[in-house]
């Protein structure tokens, strides 16, 4: 009953905890992902890295009901946590602070004129809901709308009828995802339907190691479809189908039945999505932010004293708040960078005349 609970939570998008999806990998307790905005995510903890403590207990042979019981806990109180991480000589302790979980499951912003940007933190209830109404707000907001950035980076995935969903508001044919297992019932496909509003826009998908899951169907559904560019790095390889039965007592059994396949038959598990353009995140130095905010330092009419006031404009201050912000984030983002220079790239050859 408890592990039919954690899921049912999990999926609603509010709980308890540090705020990160975990998996066990060839025996290991690992992490698959920290969502945006956690504590964990907080803390520096990233895709790959392996617990292989908990509080100073061992995780070797540990379930992930288990771990998950130990990582979640009332808002306050605190878990440390040693981590085994790839390119550092020895295990590091962490500890966390835990909070009251709650996903945002779609945010969405302008990033210049004509170019959006949708981020999908993971796939619960209302996701396909929620980007329904981004992008209707971006469509708006952007005429015409030149092209969108989908973020599924250290996205761990979770609830496939939305992956099909999000993955058919870009596609109006043709197979999404299929699975394979044991018997007939565990062979299913699902295929995408002729949307009511288009969205004939290029599109690139960023993905990184913590896109897990759901995030792999949509990005190996739109990649098979040349329906978009998968710029960032390649993704966690969780293709297994997990399937639920609940059982009459309340609680339930959560079996792995079957694998997903993309459209062209590449299976995910173990292996993820390739991208189609490889661009590393480039995390900047300590001091190099400090650096940024003084670039291009000038001293304006407003900074003297005694200036003329003009009368505000409420909304230039927030255009100008909102360009800001946008810029500070391609600032640090080397990858959304590239994503965004893509679009535009695309949208200058197409008024090129070959002659």
């Amino acid at each position: 009953p408890d592990e039919y609970k954690e899921l049912q939570v999990e999926t609603s998008g509010s709980f308890g905890g540090i705020g990160i999806e975990i998996t066990i990998r060839n025996g290991v307790l690992t992490v698959v992902s920290p969502l945006e905005g956690t504590p964990a995510d907080r803390a520096g903890l990233k895709a790959n890295d392996q617990i292989i403590r908990i509080n100073g207990e061992p995780t070797k042979d540990i379930s992930l009901m288990q771990a998950v019981k130990k990582l979640r806990g009332p808002k306050g109180t605190k878990v440390t946590i040693t981590i085994l991480r790839e390119g550092v000589p020895r295990p590091f302790d962490v500890t966390i602070t835990r909070d009251i979980i709650k996903i945002q499951s779609v945010r969405w912003r302008t990033l210049e004129p004509g170019y959006g940007y949708v981020r999908i933190t993971s796939f619960q209830s209302d996701t396909s809901e929620g980007l329904e109404k981004a992008l209707d707000q971006l469509e708006k907001k952007n005429v015409p709308m030149k092209g969108l950035v989908l973020d599924l980076r250290n996205n761990p995935g979770g609830l496939l009828d939305q992956a099909v969903k999000v993955s058919d508001e870009f596609l109006d044919e043709g197979l999404i995802v299929y699975t394979k297992g044991r018997t007939k019932k565990q062979q299913m496909r699902f295929e995408a339907h002729k949307n009511k509003k288009a969205h004939g826009y290029p599109i690139v998908v960023l993905v990184n190691g913590g896109s897990a899951s759901a995030s792999e169907i949509v990005a190996g559904a739109l990649q098979d479809h040349n329906r978009a560019v998968i710029l960032g790095e390649p993704t966690f390889g969780k293709g297994s189908v997990q399937t639920i039965i609940p059982l009459h007592d309340g609680s339930a059994v959560r079996l792995t039945t079957a694998l997903y396949f993309t459209p062209s038959g590449r299976s995910i598990q173990a292996k993820g999505i390739e991208p189609d353009i490889y661009v590393p995140r480039i995390v900047p130095k300590k001091g190099e932010k400090e650096r940024e905010n003084t670039r291009g330092f000038s001293i304006r009419e407003k900074d003297l004293p005694k200036h003329m006031e003009v009368e505000k404009n409420k909304d230039a201050d927030e255009k100008h708040r909102i360009d800001a912000e946008t810029k500070a984030i391609l600032e640090r983002d080397n990858q959304l960078r590239h994503a965004l220079d893509l679009l535009k790239g695309v949208n200058i050859l197409a008024k090129i005349v070959t002659r």
